[in-house]
């Protein structure tokens, strides 16, 4: 009896090989984005803080028509420098002292940490997030049209029960533009706040914080 041959179907070694490219490719497309975007993760940080901030003064009215300087225990961000370091801390001054204690502290509503530090060292009860410097190599911190009137102001930004924003607050000076007093003079009105910080690995970023609204979003991307 004659055996017959029959031809089986397969890959020829061409075809194998452009079928391993077109999978090579398709999964490096998949694969989710390894570099780290720090300008981004530092930006979004930030208006993550300024918006929390926002979020504990609109639930927490420290309005009082009977205290004259009532400003000073609103619910602010404080952006300090130690040495080289930047840090934020989140707190209301409740004893009127012109300063954040611990105890007067935010707390981070995921970590269950201080949003605090008495310097660039973080304790373990403190939240990570909050060392701009160590975490993304920020160097700088400059205000436009939301800093008080002297020059040793404090850099911090404060929100009222409406969300809107206030600045100066800590500043003991009566004059215009800082001082807490009970005539709203830190009270931005004339145009919106800008915070700008600095890196020599990116791009400056800047926080734009809206007058009357209190909005806020990272300059150039409106909807963040």
């Amino acid at each position: 009896m004659k055996r017959k041959n029959r031809l089986t179907p397969a890959f020829t070694l061409l075809e194998l090989v452009f079928v391993i490219i077109v999978i090579g490719i398709l999964a490096a497309l998949s694969l989710p984005r390894m570099e780290r975007d720090i300008r981004q993760e530092a930006a979004d940080n930030i208006l993550s803080a300024i918006r929390y901030t926002q979020h504990l003064a609109l639930i927490d009215n420290k309005h009082k028509f009977n205290v004259y300087d009532w400003q000073k225990t609103l619910w602010m961000i404080r952006f300090e420098k130690y040495g080289s370091d930047i840090i934020y801390k989140i707190g209301t001054d409740r004893e009127e002292d012109g300063n954040i204690d611990k105890k007067d502290a935010a707390i981070d509503p995921l970590s269950k940490k201080y949003i605090f530090s008495t310097d660039a060292t973080q304790d373990s009860d403190e939240s990570k997030d909050i060392f701009l410097t160590k975490l993304y190599g920020i160097e700088s911190v400059t205000f436009n049209n939301c800093k008080g009137a002297q020059a040793t102001d404090a850099k911090h930004i404060a929100f009222d029960h409406k969300g809107r924003v206030y600045r100066g607050i800590l500043n003991t000076s009566s004059t215009s533009g800082g001082g807490a007093t009970n005539n709203y003079a830190t009270y931005v009105k004339n145009g919106q706040c800008e915070i700008t910080f600095g890196s020599s690995s990116f791009d400056n970023i800047k926080i734009i914080i809206l007058e009357e609204t209190g909005f806020a979003y990272i300059d150039g991307q409106p909807d963040s």
